[in-house]
């Protein structure tokens, strides 16, 4: 990602206060209202809740929808709803079994298209829509979808080390979809490449090859990498120099944008090159973008130059780390 030297703290700061970074900060709010936190027996603070089952475990999401995202493109969010779900299974080491769906709307009129996004992106992904709930005598759209999963090997937001290397991966096979921060890489691809460049995190995680992992979110690639370095007690290191972005993208925009095909690894340097290697076959660019440490620091690096976006030991973001919560 080019940046120039006089630019790098005016991307610092609008990272910092970034709406999507401020947002996740309320599920701090939310999980001690609820009184869950990473302690519990199904920690709280991953893309899913990993419930034990057998020799695996089963994975189960949620996802909510902005009214003005689905006011202004429907059919855009409906498939959102199905590709979003789908992203946090195979964030956690995990491959989809269902989806279901929450839609309300202002007639059927208004119901259809965020009904026929969804539709065309569970037959994209070949993971089926097995029922869910609709009211057509809301006053406005709204969008819910949830995902089960089942993964054999996690990979996970709490098992990041100090020491290990942090790797993005994003698909750069696309365009911004307009007004939003939405980075799209997936509605004009064949099926078989969404099913099979999806798979590749549950084939890292069973391979031993990375443990720990997040889904790049609506919080952008430092925000995810903020949530992932609180609930493994860590800090990381961010080379903006290295991260995957496309060619001629604004980076403060591409740093707090959500990709419909990205995610942040920790995994041991030894097995960096594998990892790097089987995004790249695959035509996903991923890199290696940075350090994991013990600081609790989420820093962005850039020329010589440091910023510190946030300390996650002495403001937590989502008040999920398990260690603190014992303490």
């Amino acid at each position: 990602m080019m940046i120039g030297a006089s630019s790098f703290p005016a991307i610092a700061a609008a990272v910092r206060a970034g709406r999507g970074l401020a947002a996740k900060a309320d599920i701090g709010a939310a999980a001690a209202a609820l009184g869950l936190s990473g302690a519990g027996a199904v920690p709280v603070g991953d893309d899913c809740a990993a419930i034990p089952d057998g020799d695996g475990f089963l994975l189960f999401a949620i996802e909510g929808f902005m009214n003005e995202f689905v006011a202004a493109d429907p059919w855009f969010a409906g498939w959102c709803g199905v590709m979003v779900n789908l992203s946090d299974i195979a964030a956690m080491g995990g491959r989809p079994v269902a989806v279901v769906d929450a839609l309300w709307a202002n007639g059927a009129d208004e119901a259809t298209p965020v009904l026929q996004g969804l539709r065309a992106a569970a037959e994209r992904y070949g993971v089926p829509i097995v029922g869910g709930h609709t009211n057509v005598r809301a006053d406005r759209r709204q969008l819910s979808v949830a995902v089960l999963g089942r993964a054999r090997r996690l990979l996970t937001s709490f098992a990041a080390r100090p020491g290990e290397r942090l790797i993005a991966a994003v698909d750069l096979r696309g365009r911004y979809r307009e007004p939003f921060a939405n980075w799209e890489a997936a509605t004009d691809a064949p099926g078989e490449r969404l099913r099979a460049d999806l798979a590749l995190l549950p084939e890292i995680a069973e391979a031993g090859l990375a443990r720990a992992g997040k889904d790049i979110s609506q919080a952008g690639l430092v925000g995810t990498a903020a949530m992932l370095a609180e609930c493994s007690g860590v800090g990381v290191a961010i080379d903006l120099a290295a991260v995957p972005a496309p060619a001629g993208v604004d980076p403060a925009r591409w740093l707090m944008s959500f990709p419909s095909y990205g995610y942040l690894l920790a995994a041991a340097p030894a097995d960096v090159p594998e990892i790097l290697g089987r995004f790249t076959a695959r035509g996903i660019v991923a890199g290696d973008i940075g350090t994991i440490d013990a600081s609790g620091l989420v820093a962005v690096v850039h020329d010589g130059a440091c910023e510190t976006i946030w300390n996650v030991k002495a403001e937590p973001l989502l008040g999920c780390h398990p260690r603190r919560e014992a303490a």
